[in-house]
């Protein structure tokens, strides 16, 4: 029998603390990254090698030999956070201003588990043309660009032309489309084996036809799941050929569309319900709202089944009340019920193995290797129903995870240098460890003060 559960009154409570939390603590620290040095300034007299005069004849080495910037400068380890802030979290449109302490967290998060350098870059913008013709722009400074909240069906436009413009020499990826996907790929392997099932032979429910769910299709298509096993569910119900909606809006709506006119081999209709019967697997990311999946439908999937209940800041189901109603491994976005998934477990050690042989690009096969490397270190840990994916702080994760995807770059040909995988865990390593124990030493020395007690919730 599961254990028992709070009272929903105790657990909004809890879900609510994080947030009372950061109103109070954010305005003491006024951000959560700065700029430090990475060079020694032994007095005054090293400016005139760090910046001028004799920066000069750094710059004339670049001019020289452009790969040279990587030797020079900081732009090898230097990733954007680009935002338009039109989908921030589970807030929406809330602006560029209101969106910059999500960003600056990803930054944060960036620096701690990956030994990325992060910006965090708030556009004032909503059009896609711009968003594209900026991030160009912002090529020559950065090694990679993390796009981030942007708004369906712009952010597929967005990012399928940055991917596809040839003067594109760096990864641009968006997280909450590559990122998701990777995490939710690693976390139904782990999943899978503890139940016993095999990825190409299950049907997999996916509730919420979002930036999320549509590219988790594309990459769940890549490692293996037949098109015919996926049943997606949108706001107009299940997605078919005879999705006249979906149609009218093919040209944005590609990888949707394509779903309604190759998945869903038994011709399903209707909707969350329909979708789920007998279904193996539910993928959901839609309405942050407990009874959006009913625990009758989980009744009627297929025996051990799995349910990944993704909304935030609320799962769409309850995680005991799946469990009540027949799910074996049950996964939500939270940090308080077991098996979080969170992007976080990825997009660290990704940018980490890109940068890493300087990648041209983050390809679906770079994602698949991630996914796997995941599932790899949730199984070394020990799969159990309640821990399909590894924890944020287990810090091999990140290491194993960076080298799996600078391995695949290399095999793909989309890396500009080659490197072993001991000489790339080697330096991650070290890079994440010299990343942490900095942070640390910081708040050490003073240099960063403690959080007040009195602010302290917890």
């Amino acid at each position: 029998m599961a254990n028992p559960q709070p009272p929903l009154a105790d657990l909004q409570a809890r879900a609510a603390r994080p947030g009372a939390e950061a109103v109070r603590l954010h305005p003491v620290y006024r951000g959560k990254i700065q700029t430090a040095p990475r060079v020694p300034i032994r007095s005054s007299a090293d400016f005139a090698i760090w910046y001028t005069p004799g920066v000069a004849a750094s710059c004339r080495a670049i001019q020289e030999r452009p790969e040279a910037v990587y030797e020079h400068t900081g732009k090898g380890n230097t990733v954007a956070v680009v935002s338009d802030c039109t989908r921030v979290l589970g807030l929406g449109d809330i602006g560029p201003e209101a969106g910059l302490p999500v960003m600056e967290g990803k930054a944060l998060l960036f620096k701690y588990l990956g030994g990325v350098d992060a910006v965090p870059i708030c556009l004032d913008t909503r059009d896609p043309d711009e968003l594209v013709r900026i991030v160009r722009c912002l090529q020559p400074a950065f090694g990679g660009i993390n796009l981030e909240d942007i708004a369906q069906p712009k952010c597929f436009r967005v990012l399928d032309a940055l991917r596809a413009d040839p003067a594109i020499t760096i990864p641009v990826w968006h997280d909450d489309q590559q990122g998701t996907a990777t995490v939710v790929l690693g976390a139904l392997l782990g999943a899978l084996r503890v139940v016993g099932k095999r990825l190409d032979r299950v049907v997999v429910a996916m509730i919420g036809m979002g930036a999320a769910n549509v590219a988790t299709a594309r990459l769940l298509l890549t490692a293996g799941v037949p098109a015919g096993h996926l049943v997606g569910v949108d706001t107009g119900g299940i997605l078919h050929p005879d999705r006249s909606d979906v149609a009218a809006r093919r040209h944005e709506l590609v990888t949707k569309w394509r779903l309604c006119r190759e998945s869903n081999a038994a011709g399903r209709r209707g909707g969350i319900a329909e979708a789920l019967a007998g279904a193996d697997v539910c993928l959901a990311f839609s309405t942050s709202t407990p009874g959006t999946i009913r625990p009758e439908w989980v009744r009627a999937m297929a025996p051990h089944a799995i349910v990944f209940a993704c909304a935030n800041p609320l799962p769409e189901i309850w995680p005991w009340e799946a469990h009540e109603a027949g799910a074996a491994v049950v996964a939500t976005g939270r940090s308080d019920f077991p098996n979080q998934v969170n992007n976080s477990l990825g997009f660290p050690a990704i940018f980490r193995g890109a940068l890493d042989v300087r990648a041209r690009t983050i390809s679906d096969g770079m994602c698949l290797a991630a996914a796997r490397a995941i599932a790899a270190v949730a199984a070394d840990r020990g799969l159990r129903p309640d821990a399909v994916v590894p924890a944020m702080d287990d810090g091999e994760l990140y290491v194993r995870e960076a080298v799996a995807v600078a391995m695949s770059a290399q095999a793909e040909g989309v890396a500009r240098l080659s490197r072993a995988p001991e000489d790339l865990a080697d330096d991650a390593a070290a890079t994440i460890r010299r990343a942490q124990a900095t942070a640390r030493s910081l708040v050490e020395l003073g240099h960063i003060a403690p959080i007040p007690p009195e602010l302290a919730g917890r």
